[in-house]
């Protein structure tokens, strides 16, 4: 009599299909003009500034000067007529900041230019676009306004923004060479400029012709 077949060896078993994983949620981006704040978007400006400021951009602050203060400073920036803030959001909270300043009225010989002023985005939020988000929406304010230039000076150390506005077409005119005082240094400021009131075509290839040479 022949003896029993040996059990044939189990095979191992192919390890279970990972659950497929839901596709991450896109970050939501806004940019509004402020005339007032609620407590959490001054909070949050706040600290978007102090962070920013540390980081070495967008302010004429070298140290922040703490949350009372530039609460203070920001409620006055309200208050001024030829100014108008911006917020940029990221997921709800505000996390940047750029001003946009008109020419006093006794100013009318560059009453057709406007300035970008203290344009900023917390290290905590680069990355998603904002700061080109809010450039590109105070320049459409100017634009909206009449405005045919757009001003803005920006320190050499603050090599993204550099890059920034030259993508976005705008064209560096002069340099400080003590513009400012940065740890102890004396650091170089360049100023740039925007025409503002040009056809849509020739912004289009101005745009072009700006992202060709920073490629």
């Amino acid at each position: 009599m022949s003896a029993p077949a040996a059990d044939a060896p189990e095979l191992p078993r192919a390890p279970a299909a990972p659950a497929p994983s839901e596709p991450a949620a896109e970050s939501q981006r806004a940019v509004e003009r402020v005339e007032r704040f609620t407590d959490d978007d001054l909070h949050a400006l706040c600290e978007a500034t102090h962070a920013a400021i540390i980081d070495g951009g967008g302010f004429g602050w070298v140290n922040p000067p703490g949350h009372r203060a530039l609460e203070s400073y920001y409620r006055g920036v309200l208050l001024v007529p030829e100014r108008a803030l911006f917020l940029a959001r990221l997921n709800g909270t505000v996390v940047g900041a750029a001003q946009l300043v008109r020419p006093p009225r006794n100013n009318e010989a560059q009453a057709f230019a406007a300035t970008l002023m203290h344009s900023f985005v917390a290290p905590y939020a680069r990355g998603h676009g904002l700061a080109r988000l809010l450039t590109g929406h105070v320049e459409e304010s100017a634009r909206a306004l009449g405005y045919q230039v757009l001003n803005l000076d920006v320190r050499e150390t603050q090599a993204v923004a550099l890059r920034l506005y030259e993508s976005m077409g705008f064209v560096r005119w002069g340099v400080h060479p003590a513009y400012a005082r940065v740890g102890g240094k004396t650091v170089r400021g360049y100023y740039y400029y925007k025409l503002l009131q040009v056809p849509a075509r020739r912004r289009a290839e101005a745009a072009d012709a700006a992202g060709e040479a920073g490629a």
